[in-house]
């Protein structure tokens, strides 16, 4: 018989009971996840390079869930908005965010108040492949290479221009990083959106671009720009015989706007594990990977959300002071 000191009151019992009924619904929820359609909030415009790669991995990822993956364009503000949006959601995991080095790095030294920390307001779940630009001058510049654009500018200080998107983008962003690399000024012309900065550049409007390769890889084969090199590290599945800007002459360039996928902060972990299994089993989809380097999007190896947290960070280390020096501030 067990002494009645021993026994459990009506009190604890009850209380105990109470605890076990506070821990069990966030464990049921994970295990049990998903239960309905998920969201994936995509920062940019529908019809955009990044909405492209998210709606494949949104079709991917609906078949290996169960569950409709149902894609929300929030574009604006150079994926500020919807990125904001993203940082208020609920952390259930029935929200997942489409990131890039724009909204996760960029935006924090374009914008005084961006309305997120990606470091505290999001678990990154993984980097999944990368967008490089390729440098272009119109057919009619004598200009042959890196090297000679270089020549041009340094004969001209300040002349020559340079056609973007807008303040904040990669193509931007890449002629600041040329500016820093070798001590050339430019002048950076933001148009409203990319056809119009390359249709400036093949009518001579600017001086070059820098352009997401599938942007004008037609433009390239039929002669009507100039391709001097590529802005990634290594070369261009699209364009092989193209040399980097490193193998150019400029040391220590490296442009290639990547994509991932985060969770909001306190997200269950287990959720977190399954995405990220999830997506890196996507990216390594033969199918999958052709149908998006056909719009330029080269995959990266299966990546960790620690890889992924240290390549947010690492990015703001690069490009925070490059960004300040710059001056360059969102409109």
């Amino acid at each position: 018989m067990i002494p009645s000191r021993q026994l459990p009151t009506r009190r604890h019992a009850l209380g105990l009971a109470g605890a076990a009924l506070v821990l069990l619904p966030t464990t049921a929820r994970a295990a049990e996840w998903p239960e309905r359609p998920i969201r994936m909030i995509v920062p940019f415009a529908a019809g955009a390079g990044a909405d492209t790669v998210g709606r494949a991995y949104a079709e991917e990822l609906a078949r290996a869930l169960g569950q409709p993956v149902v894609v929300d364009n929030k574009g604006g503000a150079g994926g500020l908005l919807g990125t904001a949006e993203g940082a208020r959601a609920a952390a259930d995991g029935y929200t997942l965010l489409l990131t890039s080095q724009g909204t996760m790095a960029f935006n924090l030294g374009l914008y005084k108040a961006p309305g997120y920390d990606p470091l505290k307001d999001f678990v990154p779940l993984a980097v999944t492949g990368t967008l490089p630009n390729v440098m272009v001058v119109a057919a009619s510049n004598p200009a042959k290479t890196v090297a000679d654009v270089i020549a041009q500018a340094r004969a001209r200080p300040g002349e020559l221009t340079y056609g973007s998107s807008g303040v904040g983008s990669s193509l931007h962003m890449s002629g600041v990083i040329l500016e820093q690399r070798t001590g050339i000024k430019l002048q950076h012309v933001p148009y409203r959106g990319a056809p119009a900065a390359v249709l400036a550049a093949i009518n001579g409007e600017v001086t070059m671009g820098f352009f997401n390769t599938p942007t004008v890889l037609g433009q390239i084969r039929a002669g009507k720009l100039k391709a001097l090199a590529v802005t990634s590290r290594d070369r261009s599945a699209l364009l092989p015989d193209l040399p980097t800007m490193i193998e150019a002459g400029v040391p220590d360039f490296a442009v290639a706007v990547w994509l991932g996928f985060a969770l909001p902060a306190g997200t269950p972990q287990a959720i977190a594990t399954r995405l990220n299994a999830e997506i890196n089993r996507i990216g390594q989809n033969p199918q999958v990977r052709e149908k998006l380097l056909v719009q330029g999007f080269e995959m990266l190896p299966p990546g960790t959300p620690d890889a992924a947290r240290k390549t947010i960070v690492d990015d703001q280390a690069l490009w925070l002071p490059l960004i300040r020096d710059s001056g360059a501030k969102a409109e």
